[in-house]
């Protein structure tokens, strides 16, 4: 009969009543047959699957309200997979083929149960021969000693799961077994429901109640659509298991335990079972993803934003202004109204000093530019250029753990003792933890779903290995992920977000690859590193956190390069007490506090990053801490570009909202972390040491206060950097009792002058070109050298000497568009010697020098008055051609890491800020507390 001679609608309902064998047949007639066949998947074939007593639903347990792709699919994959446990026969020795075959042949069926041939469960096990089938009736039935399988057999349920149940524990002696649509209850004398040693078992739509599954290597087992309720599965130096779409709940420890490297003497199942798990594994993966409540928001690497900073700092800019002790309101008025009334004698061209590169790459509106090549990576790109990360995702060995539900339990699976282990797909929640991986063990985790554990979701320890990838992680009450002792993961392209605390925590020697993750969302720091962790942290986007978005404390270490750090609430990066990262070529912005923290007695290479448009500063730096911060673009934060300090950390002055006690301890127990903090990882050491701390290269500009602010008690070098346009002074020293050497800067265009230093202050200016500031070029109550500057073109005085200032001022080119060249006030001591003064506002002497001020020297100064009708024979030198412009930087040193910090005593900490007492942050700092 033609296929087209009837409508398909009548086809589909003839056809619906045809068995699983007949539809089979029909698919075999010919293509059109084949294809009628294959059109009932929504109908026949679903019926027929969902009616099948040996499976459940194809997504049973995590998603039974989604269909398959294709239910004939399923159903076929499911009739493959309940015939290998009687595989075993194709490997027996040739001289037993006549065996074989009459065992194929003359299989028999034996019924258990009330009215049939055999009464027990063991009367039928004694009389069945190999591979035959024990078929229990509807029943309760027990055993009062230990039953033995020694030969092939399958023991099946009759009816609906929960009307056969067994009070028995088994042995298996025999190469193979299978049970299926059974309840498994434990026996009065034994935790024990099954267990085996050498031979493959395979449990199909199972319940297991309050017991034990035991398998020990070279022994196999597969598992499917099976429930465990408080019971566990415990694999030992198992080659290869499989436990696919099951349930388990309520256990008191680990629902499955893998412990043991692999058994190096495979059973006859491993085949088998490696041909099903690859059949299945990167498909399935591709049609199954995990929940997700609350989709991560678009993350777009745009800068610019409506209520950013950079256009003016509203009242920051005007306190600062309006507090500007070098330059009144009246000054600032006057010198803008006579710039267009008083034409100035001749301007000296400054462009092409040393630094003007770093001028052009400092645009006031940074945007796109700024980010390209931080955009996240997927997980099949981040496999492409990783072999190490290719090899685990295609790694098959010890137990593969499959499309699983773990719920309402102490653990989900614990790893150990070299044990291997593969999870696809699961789905883990309400649980203690989710999975603990240690001893040298390995595990690959890949799109599985981990949330609210009571603990940290993934925990990894003593050098355990692997990797995590495309995970959902959240909502976990400790860290997402959390690394320590030496373990070293691979952590790629997850989803940590929405934890109670730090999304990824590396301690305790931890080390790891942490890359294109999204980590959001997390009540505390995104990544946490400390206690001589040591991370490489990479491509990750890290963002609105409610605390830092990478935070290192007590000695932690890291190489923390190209990440997007923003819109976190306590700002960006955040390095204290002893810790020495590498932060390199990241984008820190729009957070809610400054860009980057560096606490009390802190090191770290802080390069090439851009650190934007954060509310508070951009970098600060506290007391005894060694940074060297290179390379950085620093622009359009709220207050200062960088401010350095000299409080330090004060573990009693927290806020509020976030005062806790941390606890990095497990289950209450005391951990001696001194022991962990013996072997030293010298990947990230090898830079050259520093005995100050080394501000250098770095372009800070269009901030809303001073681009570098100096409160501090140490020393301090600050070397060729390009202060540019902030709202402040370029450089304010505040305080600064012993020396900061500022040499080879360019400090231009700033709103307040370039330099301010205060009473008290020790500094060393020499080679730097202060031009065009809107107030005075450098103005001291300090005492100091400044020495062969170009300070050329500011608003106010060029360089203004007041109070009790005591400086040696030699061998500058000086000259101020409307005020004093030089201006020697009060009770000014020092050296004004060798000077060449530029004459700028017409009639405006180029030194001033008031008569109380009769203890500072001033000789040898050559002053230049320009005369455009007749030139005279210095006229070349008004062009600042030899030398040229400053600063003249050749071969600037690019930054090198410093050295390590020496192990010193941990002790435990709580949260830790800092207060501030003058500028912009007057009732105390914004800057992240640690969490």
């Amino acid at each position: 009969m033609e296929a087209g001679s009837l409508p398909l609608e009548l086809w589909r309902l003839i056809l619906a009543y045809l068995p699983l064998a007949d539809l089979g047949r029909c698919s075999l007639v010919c293509r059109a047959w084949r294809e009628l066949i294959l059109s009932l998947d929504n109908t026949r074939w679903r019926q027929l699957c969902l009616g099948c007593a040996e499976c459940k639903h194809p997504n049973w347990p995590n998603r039974p309200h989604l269909e398959p792709r294709s239910w004939r699919e399923a159903l076929r994959r499911h009739s493959l997979a309940s015939r290998t446990w009687s595989q075993s026969g194709e490997e027996l020795e040739s001289s037993h083929c006549l065996y074989l075959f009459r065992r194929r042949k003359d299989r028999k069926v034996h019924h258990v149960g009330a009215g049939h041939e055999h009464q027990s469960l063991r009367g039928a096990l004694g009389a069945a021969g190999a591979y035959d089938r024990v078929l229990l009736h509807p029943g309760v039935y027990e055993e009062q000693s230990e039953l033995v399988l020694k030969l092939p057999v399958e023991i099946v349920g009759k009816g609906k799961l929960g009307e056969v149940a067994l009070l028995v524990s088994f042995d298996q002696q025999c190469p193979t077994a299978r049970l299926c649509n059974l309840v498994f209850m434990p026996a009065w004398f034994s935790p024990v429901l099954y267990k085996t040693s050498s031979g493959h078992v395979q449990f199909d739509n199972c319940n297991l109640e309050n017991g034990q599954l035991q398998v020990q290597g070279p022994g196999t087992c597969q598992i499917r659509f099976c429930s465990f309720s408080q019971s566990s599965v415990h694999l030992h130096g198992v080659a290869l298991s499989l436990l696919e779409s099951c349930e388990f709940s309520g256990s008191d420890n680990a629902s499955v335990t893998v412990e043991g490297s692999p058994a190096s003497d495979r059973n006859w199942a491993c085949k088998h079972l490696t041909a099903l798990a690859k059949s299945k594994s990167m498909a399935s993966l591709q049609e199954w993803s995990p929940d997700v409540s609350h989709p991560p928001p678009v993350v777009t690497l745009e800068l610019c934003k409506e209520g950013g900073t950079g256009q003016g700092g509203g009242e920051i800019g005007a306190t600062v202004l309006s507090e500007a002790l070098d330059c009144s309101e009246s000054e600032l008025s006057t010198a803008s109204d006579n710039e267009e009334d008083e034409p100035v004698g001749y301007r000296l061209s400054y462009g092409p000093h040393g630094l003007s590169h770093l001028l052009e790459q400092a645009p006031g509106d940074p945007s796109v530019p700024a980010s390209s090549g931080l955009e996240l990576r997927t997980l099949q790109q981040e496999l492409q250029r990783d072999k190490e990360a290719q090899a685990l995702a295609a790694s098959l060995q010890g137990c593969l753990v499959r499309k699983c539900l773990f719920r309402d339990g102490k653990g989900g699976l614990f790893v150990c003792a070299q044990a291997q282990a593969r999870l696809e797909g699961n789905v883990f929640r309400d649980l203690a933890y989710a999975v603990r991986c240690i001893q040298s063990a390995k595990i690959v985790m890949l799109k599985n779903e981990v949330s609210r554990c009571k603990t940290s979701g993934v925990l990894l320890r003593l050098s355990a290995q692997g990797l995590i990838a495309d995970n959902n992680i959240h909502s976990n009450a400790e860290a997402g992920i959390d690394i320590r002792k030496g373990a070293n993961p691979l952590i790629l392209c997850n989803r940590i977000h929405s934890g109670l605390r730090s999304g990824i925590v590396v301690l305790g020697n931890g080390k790891g690859c942490i890359r294109s993750n999204r980590i959001y969302g997390n009540k505390e720091a995104g990544i946490y590193i400390l206690y001589n962790g040591n991370p490489v942290v990479s491509g990750n986007h890290i963002y609105q956190g409610l605390a830092a978005g990478i935070a290192v404390n007590e000695s932690g270490r890291g190489l923390i390069v190209e990440n997007v750090i923003r819109e976190n609430q306590w700002g960006g990066a955040d390095i204290r007490r002893g810790s020495d990262p590498v932060l390199r070529n990241n984008l820190i912005c729009h957070g809610y506090s400054d860009g980057v923290v560096i606490g009390e007695r802190s090191r770290g290479l802080i390069e090439g990053n851009t650190i934007c448009r954060n509310k508070g500063c951009g970098v600060w730096i506290m007391s005894s801490s060694l940074p060297h911060i290179t390379g950085n673009h620093i622009s359009h934060n709220s207050t200062y570009g960088m401010a350095v300090f000299c409080h330090k950390d004060d573990v009693n002055n927290y806020p509020p909202s976030q005062a806790s006690n941390e606890n990095f301890n497990e289950e209450g127990e005391l951990i001696a972390w001194e022991g962990d903090l013996d072997s030293e990882d010298e990947r990230f050491s090898s830079r050259r040491p520093i005995s100050a701390a080394l501000i250098e290269s770095n372009s800070i500009s269009h901030n809303g206060a001073a681009g570098l602010y100096v409160k501090n008690s140490e020393a301090l070098n600050i070397v060729g950097n390009a202060i540019h346009s902030n709202q402040g002074h370029g450089i304010s020293v505040f305080q600064s009792s012993q020396l900061s050497r500022m040499v080879n800067n360019s400090i231009t265009a700033n709103t307040a002058g370039g330099v301010s230093v205060e009473a008290g202050c020790r500094v060393e200016l020499r080679g730097n070109g202060v031009y065009d500031n809107r107030c005075h070029g450098i103005s001291s109550r300090g005492e100091g050298v400044i020495l062969e500057n170009d300070i050329i073109g500011n608003h106010g005085c060029a360089l203004r000497l007041l109070e009790s200032a005591d400086m040696r001022v030699v061998r500058n080119r000086i000259q101020s568009l409307h005020g004093f060249g030089v201006a020697v006030l009060d009770e000014v001591k020092g050296l004004v010697q060798d000077n060449l003064i530029f004459q700028g506002k017409a009639g405006k002497s180029l030194i001033h020098k008031t008569a109380a001020a009769e203890d500072c020297i001033v000789l040898n100064n050559e002053l230049l008055a320009f005369n455009g009708k007749s030139p005279g024979r210095r006229e070349a030198a008004w062009a600042l051609e030899n030398p040229p412009p400053r600063p003249r930087v050749e071969g600037q040193p690019s930054g090198a890491p410093a050295a390590q910090p020496a192990p010193r005593g941990i002790s435990m900490t709580t949260r830790i800020t800092a207060r501030v007492e003058s500028g912009c942050h007057s009732s105390g700092s914004i800057f992240c507390s640690i969490l």
